[in-house]
């Protein structure tokens, strides 16, 4: 258990009250209650340096978060990683945001939760379970993972999900190594008994684009994979709603970043730096407030991450003049800073981007090697690679 620290009222923080200056409260916040994790997923959405278990945030810390985002308006909370149950003070975390009035889910990968635990974190107020699977081919999950046993772990978690009658999403991120097996995926997601199937193509951020010419797959896989999905949906009417996240390096149009940046989701790291979005760290000149020395509202309110690329202001050509501008707010701000370093750019998955014929050339040419590399494993130092 971490050790208990209280933590100072709002006017020790040397700070007015913010004044609103945005039309809403987020939906929801993304709590990543730790970097640690059993499993070393190639295309983890943590960042390549992983913190450390000294720096993450105290039982009360988190317990305070949970009270602040009640107070905001948030409605849910995510609670991730890393693997979140390998804090031994889930239950105290989770008690405090069900008694906030906010609905709790827990993304977890499965493999460490017991029974017990799951009916007590249930009791105490955890509304609903996100499972994140790798594949339903056991050899290559647990390739893919470095981790001996999970798809038996995630059938026994399913066991339990539906013993205790809470709902359940499969979280299923595709990429080169089980795209084709997207129809048991499905059927597996059936079985298990889940509301909700997220089938989300690789975004290629962090430790997904260190990899990426290792997980890109081909045009014609994702296309037969949307046709899998739109039949799936008709087939499973009333019985499974799938999610459908389509590679940005095969679209025409970019997605929202995260609703819109500073819109719709915050995300706070385990050290309590509170962030726009999960890669925000990857774009230079953001200042980002930490949770443990100034008030959560006033960071989502007037933070400096936060306003960077808040609405249309910021944008550039082609951007400040298309009539998406209020649509997708520009794409990713990551991604434009990753592929043409420059965080103002259009989305180079925009096919009005100067960018966009580069950036599907880079996709087609990865994934038609026929000899991907190996896996560079999400793990700290991150250098050791799957044997060959």
């Amino acid at each position: 258990m971490n050790e208990i620290v209280e933590i100072a009222p709002l006017e020790e923080f040397g700070e007015a009250v913010a004044a609103p200056q945005c039309a809403r409260a987020p939906v929801g916040l993304l709590a990543e209650l730790t970097h640690r994790c059993p499993l070393q997923c190639p295309y983890c959405s943590n960042p390549l340096e992983l913190e450390r278990v000294n720096t993450e945030l105290t039982t009360a810390e988190w317990q305070d978060v949970m009270r602040q985002a009640a107070e905001l308006g948030i409605l849910q909370i995510h609670l991730s990683g890393g693997e979140p149950t390998v804090r031994k003070d889930l239950e105290d975390i989770v008690e405090v945001a069900a008694k906030a009035g906010l609905y709790t889910n827990l993304i977890t990968a499965g493999v460490t939760l017991t029974r017990d635990r799951l009916k007590k974190l249930k009791d105490l107020g955890l509304d609903h379970v996100q499972l994140s699977i790798q594949d339903v081919d056991e050899e290559n999950a647990e390739r893919i993972s470095a981790y001996k046993g999970g798809l038996a772990k995630k059938r026994e978690l399913g066991q339990w999900v539906r013993e205790f009658d809470m709902p359940l999403t499969i979280n299923a991120p595709i990429h080169r190594h089980n795209i084709k097996n997207l129809p048991r995926i499905i059927d597996f997601a059936v079985e298990m008994g889940a509301e909700r199937l997220e089938v989300a193509n690789i975004q290629y951020y962090a430790w997904a684009l260190k990899n990426r010419a290792a997980l890109m797959p081909t045009r014609a896989e994702f296309m037969k994979s949307a046709e899998i999905v739109e039949e799936a949906k008709e087939r499973l009417k009333g019985i499974l709603v799938f999610d459908f996240v389509v590679p940005d390096y095969y679209a025409k149009t970019p997605k929202p970043c995260m609703g819109g940046w500073g819109r719709g989701i915050m995300n706070i790291t385990p050290s309590g730096k509170v962030l726009p979005c999960h890669a925000a760290e990857t774009v230079p000149g953001l200042q980002f407030d930490n949770v443990r020395n100034r008030r959560l509202a006033d960071i989502w309110l007037n933070g400096q991450a936060f306003e960077a690329y808040r609405g249309t202001s910021w944008m550039k050509e082609p951007c400040k003049s298309c009539p998406r501008a209020e649509i997708d707010f520009g794409g990713c701000r990551c991604q434009a800073m990753a592929f043409t370093g420059d965080a103002a750019n259009t989305d180079p998955a925009c096919k009005f981007s100067p960018y966009h014929a580069a950036f599907v050339a880079t996709a087609e040419r990865e994934s038609a090697e026929a000899n991907p590399p190996n896996f560079i494993y999400r793990r700290v130092g991150g250098a050791s690679k799957t044997p060959e």
